[in-house]
């Protein structure tokens, strides 16, 4: 109708930290997952700039390098997975940067160990549960050795087994030293990380810690969002008359 189209991402100005652990929360039509795309070049900006490990993400001459520093893993592993054996589909992206035998034997090995999958290394994915799938999706984009690695709602078809066991995964990445962009809509997994970004509207609306982020109880629900459970607990007890801080994240706390 010749109107202009409406920039989904608005002002969004921010930086994160190299080994650091992100959660990106937000309602559907926030702008989360559009964020997601453009940390590794699958979107580009129509303004303003992306800059990915010191690479501008709109020259095409680092595009390969973007991608191999920076994996994304999305939410249904069945638009991920390219093979028909575990093994070869975790291969799928050493072989095609052409690394010796030996070197793709050992970086598959350790994805599928690392994300707890050696035993099903020959089965067939179609057998695998959806966890498990997810599972060897991550680990096809370890395998690439990456050095910050996007989760695009990558939990949000999980049973809650499955989210635990990906939640499991991104600790051991953190550990390693990896930078984790976790968009997700699950309170409780974004409570682990070590910063929060809330967004709607494509903006940026609250930015901190989860202790900063989740005691604003009533901010968070003004935007669509809950607390996490202990906080909700807590402020419903506050409302009670106790007087709990609304910092107390875990369940020990």
């Amino acid at each position: 109708d010749g109107a202009k189209a409406e920039d989904t991402l608005k002002n969004v100005s921010l930086s994160i930290e190299k080994g650091t652990f992100t959660a990106v929360l937000g309602h559907n039509g926030s702008g989360k997952s559009t964020l997601a795309k453009h940390l590794n070049a699958i979107l580009l900006p129509s303004g303003g700039s992306v800059s990915v490990f010191g690479m501008d993400t709109r020259d095409e001459s680092l595009l390969l390098e973007i991608r191999r520093k920076t994996g994304l893993v999305f939410q249904n592993p069945d638009n991920q997975i390219v093979a028909s054996v575990v093994e070869e589909d975790v291969a799928f992206a050493p072989e095609n940067l052409g690394l010796k035998p030996a070197e793709i034997r050992e970086r598959v090995d350790r994805a599928l160990e690392m994300v707890g999958m050696e035993n099903y290394a020959l089965h067939g994915p179609h057998l695998l549960s959806g966890g498990q799938k997810q599972r060897v999706a991550i680990a096809g984009g370890l395998a690439m050795h990456p050095q910050c690695v996007v989760f695009d709602e990558a939990t949000a078809m999980l049973d809650p087994k499955g989210r635990a066991d990906v939640m499991d995964i991104i600790a051991k990445m953190k550990a390693m030293g990896t930078t984790v962009v976790l968009i997700t809509h699950h309170m409780n997994e974004a409570a682990l990380a070590d910063r929060v970004i809330v967004m709607s509207g494509g903006r940026v609306c609250m930015d901190g810690t989860p202790r900063k982020v989740f005691s604003q109880v009533e901010k968070i629900r003004s935007l669509g969002l809950d607390a996490p459970d202990t906080v909700s607990l807590i402020y419903e007890l506050n409302g009670c008359g106790y007087n709990i801080p609304l910092e107390n994240l875990t369940a020990e706390e």
